[in-house]
């Protein structure tokens, strides 16, 4: 089983490819919680419908809202909403880190998250 949980961006964009899913093999799963396009989703549903990899569970894809429709068909494939950060508890957590950071912030004080971004 491969699992991707990755950022997408040049380096990762359809990182699975075919080679990637022949490497998998007939008894290969694929779960992505990460990003649609880490995966080409052309060549997954090719090697889905061929038999060159057991199946996949996929929470994104690569033209949300858009699903393939050979997907939907697949009784080896599982699909679920990308919702899973949408819960009381996360939703409470990211409160607490805001104010957090808000507060370090107006008191002159190290944020708890800082981003570096690359200019």
């Amino acid at each position: 089983t491969l699992v991707l949980c990755c950022a997408l961006n040049e380096q990762t964009k359809r990182i699975i490819n075919w080679e990637v899913m022949l490497v998998l093999g007939k008894q290969g799963f694929i779960v992505n919680v990460g990003r649609g396009g880490l995966i080409d989703e052309k060549e997954l549903v090719k090697c889905l419908m061929e038999g060159e990899i057991g199946g996949a569970g996929l929470v994104a894809f690569e033209n949300e809202p858009r699903v393939p429709e050979e997907l939907l068909e697949m009784n080896n494939v599982v699909l679920s909403p990308h919702a899973a950060a949408l819960t009381v508890e996360s939703m409470m957590n990211l409160c607490e880190l805001m104010g957090g950071n808000l507060e370090a912030f107006f008191s002159n004080k190290p944020r708890i998250t800082v981003v570096m971004l690359a200019l």
